[in-house]
């Protein structure tokens, strides 16, 4: 089959692999229809997740048609339709029965490499590196999807894969964004990245009764994206104006109600202190550049709540630990706990309260990926998210 693989630094290429094949009873074969390039693909691209590997399979934003089962599966047959959540989980470990899949403790076969970096292990991941399991992704013709009865989300109505395909990753991550910011009628709350997990925060934020969400970027495609489709009420161009100010001003002083964090470790800002990260960063002394959350921190309001779902894989400098503990902020984070949020949010889609592919900006084909990476990347085109077609 044909696989988008990781090739080394800044570097993808589409290769002929071996198709996967059950190798556990819980396992099932899908058959890829769409896949698409995720925000946290590019930190693998450009070398800052380690333990990658040379012909890594990536991707972990994927749907398609149940070709094989493994005997453990009776909930999914041959030729249904499915979502697979970007989280691998067992759905019997303490976290999983929690609710918080993507903390699962027995999916992650090389847990004890991510123990040295985190203290404990996540759970396993499609297409994103070997401390978090190894495991072939879905930019690909074919995936093997392990824990096949937990995971995958049947889709039973011949709605477009456009609508539901982001219910594997990004739409649930912004909507948890939104949801861990304990929204209540009137909040005003600031979105620092307007990419496609941002803009769903924004729309996530309105669903739950914000009252004014501010979007905060620097490309104007995305601040106009966020205004025009997501429901944002405000935007900042913060390459134009200073973001501190433009939030003290927009809320009359006192701050947002919540601030959510949905740019990661490679933050951008036009400041010595950036110049400071990206030097460390170019040298490995430190893996993240945390402008959003250092700015969320100094802006939301005292007593309110920062919310982090940008991904970020390492240790950080500069961090205000003064300003989060005087002032009484609440800091929730996680990669999206997905299996929770599918059905809810498939039934939001369903009843046309919300169509998520308003973010799909270019649709290519898989062998188009390493074209799509770059495009992506730097913004090329006004390219806000891309869709593969195996």
């Amino acid at each position: 089959m044909r696989a988008n693989c990781w090739t080394g630094r800044n570097s993808v290429e589409v290769l002929d692999v071996p198709d996967p094949r059950i190798l556990n009873s819980r396992d099932a074969i899908v058959k890829v229809t769409s896949t698409a390039i995720c925000g946290s693909d590019l930190h693998l691209y450009d070398g800052y997740v380690p333990t990658m590997r040379k012909g890594d399979i990536l991707g972990h934003e994927f749907m398609g048609e149940v070709v094989e089962t493994g005997s453990g599966v009776p909930n999914l047959s041959v030729g249904d339709r499915v979502v697979v959540p970007f989280p691998i989980a067992c759905g019997a470990c303490n976290a999983c029965e929690r609710g918080l899949t993507s903390v699962c403790e027995n999916s992650n076969p090389n847990a004890g490499i991510a123990e040295k970096f985190m203290g404990h292990s996540p759970c396993g991941i499609f297409g994103y590196s070997h401390m978090l399991g190894g495991y072939a992704g879905g930019q690909a013709e074919y995936v093997r999807v392990p824990f096949a009865d937990i995971g995958p989300l049947k889709i039973t109505s011949d709605i477009p894969d456009e609508k539901v395909l982001f219910l594997s990753d990004i739409l649930p991550t912004g909507y948890m964004g939104a949801e861990m910011c304990d929204i209540s009628p009137g909040d005003v709350v600031a979105v620092w990245g307007a990419g496609p997990v941002g803009q769903f925060a924004i729309a996530g934020a309105r669903l739950l009764g914000a009252e004014r969400v501010i979007a905060i970027d620097r490309f104007p495609e995305r601040l106009d994206m966020a205004a025009s489709k997501a429901g944002a009420t405000d935007v900042v161009n913060y390459a134009e104006t200073p973001v501190l100010e433009a939030l003290q001003e927009l809320t009359g002083g006192r701050g947002p109600d919540a601030c959510i964090d949905a740019v990661g470790l490679e933050g951008h800002a036009a400041s010595a202190l950036y110049a400071y990260d990206r030097v460390k960063q170019a040298a490995r002394l430190e893996t993240e550049r945390p402008t959003a959350l250092r700015e969320a921190i100094l802006a939301c309001r005292s007593g309110g709540v920062v919310s982090v779902i940008g991904v970020y894989g390492g240790l950080m400098d500069k961090f205000p630990i003064g300003a989060f503990m005087n002032r009484s902020l609440v800091l929730r984070t996680g990669q999206a706990h997905v299996h929770r949020y599918m059905e809810p949010l498939l039934e939001r889609i369903e009843q046309g309260d919300l169509d998520p592919s308003f973010v799909i900006t270019h649709r290519m084909a898989l062998d188009e990926a390493p074209q799509g990476y770059e495009m992506f990347k730097n913004k090329q085109d006004e390219c806000i998210k891309v869709v593969l077609t195996p």
